[in-house]
């Protein structure tokens, strides 16, 4: 809970919109964000969830799919003021698409990971002040050819290249991403993605940037496979 967490008040008087907010890694962040003294904005497509975080941290919420690239026109669209940061939450942390077989469960990984993004930044550019964040969690699957799937390799590879074009493209506003490893996923590792999303939004000197934070996982990896 928010209340529970100490922290100095880096972010007060600022407006922290979180794409994705009512639970995981969204959620922790805007615990985190409002206990360094943001105001929140939160929206997600479960309703009841979202009021419940939008109780816990006297948020204001929208209830959407933010796939819905009209949808999320209108809610950038009707903000009342200029906002300091947008975080995209994402799917979740760990790897591969979730998608499974068939073209559409591939294309709606494909809105969620790599357009969900894109739109999100042509939408919010507007609206974030300058030297204000756009900040989105991805992950690291698809990056070693393996197991993944195509397109998790493709969408891994995409994500780091366009936020490094959208860097340039909305500056002064900054666009950085978060690749989360697989030990990103439980309360801890949120916890840990949450801090690092609140140094982005707070250390102005980092823009066009991919960082991974998962553990160690990728050098693990990479050493099991020296020794075979």
């Amino acid at each position: 809970m928010a209340s529970r967490i100490s922290a100095s008040p880096v972010l007060r008087g600022q407006v922290v919109v979180v794409i994705g907010g009512s639970s995981g890694i969204g959620l922790e962040t805007a615990r985190l964000a409002r206990a360094h003294g943001a105001d929140m904005i939160l929206t997600a497509r479960e309703p009841d969830r979202l009021y419940r975080a939008g109780l816990e941290l006297a948020a204001s919420i929208a209830a959407f799919d933010a796939t819905d690239s009209g949808r999320l026109g209108r809610f950038f669209g009707a903000l009342p003021a200029p906002v300091d940061h947008v975080l995209v939450a994402g799917p979740g942390s760990g790897g591969a698409p979730s998608g499974g077989s068939g073209p559409d469960p591939a294309r709606r990984d494909v809105d969620v990971r790599l357009l969900l993004p894109l739109h999100v930044a042509r939408n919010a550019a507007g609206k974030v002040v300058p030297g204000g964040t756009m900040l989105f969690v991805g992950g690291t699957g698809g990056r070693r050819p393996a197991a993944d799937p195509a397109l998790a390799a493709a969408v891994t590879a995409a994500l780091p290249a366009m936020v490094r074009s959208l860097a340039l493209e909305v500056a002064p506003v900054r666009v950085n991403l978060i690749a989360a490893g697989p030990a990103g996923g439980g309360t801890a590792g949120q916890a840990a993605i949450a801090a690092l999303a609140v140094h982005l939004m707070t250390n102005t000197a980092i823009t066009g940037a991919t960082i991974d934070i998962g553990g160690g996982q990728p050098l693990i990896r990479e050493e099991e496979q020296c020794r075979r």
